[in-house]
């Protein structure tokens, strides 16, 4: 049985590793707050994008733009992984890094090669472990203060590569945030752009908008199609990042709840090892009494 110092020790610790969890938790509550925030602030604008868009689309027909027409032969697949820069978020990276390498199994071939971009340094760091071709990265951006302007310049790479046939298919792997418990990995092509659904005609509304366009529908996809791709990369990071802080304040809200556990269980061994040496004091005292009276 462990000694009362090695018990008050072990106690001692994990009071401190409780108080560490629990700043943790305290710390991710307060940026989820901002992050979901500017997350469901985004979304209604990246939807109605997708609507206008998808009604020019329509009307410029086919050949509009090559960023809409699918390549014959798929031989460069590249994968836009974003991950978080930092742990003790439970199994937030290692759920998106399946979900990828899922997504390479899948695209993988005798004469297909599999490129990658990482957002954040977890990712990377399996990207360098795996062997993975690694064409760009971008650290200290998931998880923080998101700017527009990293995912228009990343984008923009995406789509200069794919203009020059350097990739066939470009595919985005983030974080889709449901509920505070629930942060799904999800899969979606970039490039090239795929259809976008209109809304069924027995869906429809009553009234559904026409858009009007000045100039040409075929001249505005050649402005909005960029910036489509531009949205859909702030998006996936401003949900990976809000996904990221509801991972951690559930990771360490269970790890606080464990150490309570670990406390009590330590308590109680502590208190049965103080009685044991009492107990055993007290019979020295009562043994020492029954020679002095031999």
């Amino acid at each position: 049985m462990a000694t009362l110092k090695e018990v008050q020790l072990k106690i001692s610790g994990v009071k401190k590793t409780k108080q560490i969890t629990s700043a943790m938790k305290m710390v991710a509550t307060s940026r989820l707050r901002g992050a979901q925030l500017a997350m469901e602030a985004f979304r209604p604008y990246a939807e109605k994008y997708a609507e206008v868009l998808g009604s020019l689309a329509q009307k410029a027909g086919e050949g509009a733009s090559p960023l809409l027409e699918a390549r014959e032969e798929v031989k460069k697949v590249h994968i836009v992984l974003l991950t978080s820069d930092r742990g003790l978020c439970g199994g937030f990276n290692v759920n998106l890094i399946n979900k990828a390498e899922a997504l390479i199994k899948e695209k993988e071939g005798d004469e297909v090669e599999i490129s990658i971009t990482n957002f954040g340094k977890r990712g990377r760091d399996w990207a360098r472990k795996e062997g993975q071709a690694r064409v760009d990265e971008y650290l200290g951006v998931v998880g923080a203060n998101v700017g527009f302007g990293i995912a228009s310049t990343g984008g923009q790479k995406l789509i200069n590569g794919f203009l020059a046939g350097e990739y066939d298919e470009v595919y985005l792997v983030y974080a889709e945030f449901v509920s505070m418990g629930r942060q799904v990995p999800v899969v979606q092509q970039l490039l090239p752009i795929p259809p976008i659904e209109m809304v069924e005609e027995e869906e429809a509304t009553a009234f559904q908008a026409e858009h009007i366009c000045e100039p040409s529908a075929g001249l505005l996809l050649g402005e909005m199609l960029p910036k489509n791709v531009y949205i859909q990369i702030y998006r996936g990071l401003l949900e990976t990042s809000t996904s990221e802080h509801a991972a951690r304040m559930s990771a360490m809200d269970n790890a606080t709840k464990a150490c309570s556990d670990i406390i009590t269980d330590l308590q109680r061994v502590y208190n049965k090892a103080r009685q044991a040496a009492i107990t055993a004091d007290l019979m020295d005292i009562v043994g020492g009494a029954e020679a002095l009276k031999g």
